[in-house]
């Protein structure tokens, strides 16, 4: 005796709820991806900044190297923060290639960049150890970010 075959009254709305589920399943792989473009956006502008930080703080120490490098010029002309080379180097939101221009909220009172320079003693040539600390605050965060490159120049 073979089963009885089950009544199509037993098996109405299985197929609403089997398309239901994969819609659910479907929605929620849709939302991961949504939430995964939009973490990749964050990091790629944070790259973006810090690159333009290193290439910012890179220009001043190269500008430092050409200079004739004695601890009284790094003094006045790229210490923070009323330094010549300095105050040109944080320019003016409006000067291309400037870290005002170039960084948002660098230009901040709060979040100026410094340049400290201090000088090593040793036994051969004399030189300045320089730290660079540049800070930006990218558009709709509340804290910032900063980069910072120490680097000795002289001889």
């Amino acid at each position: 005796m073979t089963p009885p075959l089950p009544r199509a009254s037993q098996q109405t709305g299985s197929m609403l709820i089997e398309v239901l589920i994969a819609l659910l399943i479907f929605s929620v792989g849709i939302l991961g991806i949504v939430g995964l473009q939009a973490s990749a956006v964050k990091a790629m502008s944070d790259a973006k900044y810090r690159s333009e930080a290193a290439l910012l703080a890179n220009e001043l120490i190269g500008k430092m190297w050409v200079s004739d490098r004695t601890q009284a010029t790094l003094q006045t002309a790229f210490a923070s923060p009323n330094g010549t080379a300095y105050l040109a180097w944080l320019g003016s939101a409006s000067a291309k290639g400037t870290v005002l221009q170039t960084l948002p909220g660098a230009g901040v009172q709060a979040n100026p960049p410094t340049v400290t320079i201090t000088p090593v003693v040793s036994t051969s040539l004399p030189s300045s150890l320089v730290t660079i600390t540049i800070f930006w605050q990218a558009p709709n965060e509340t804290s910032s970010h900063n980069y910072v490159v120490v680097a000795q120049i002289g001889g």
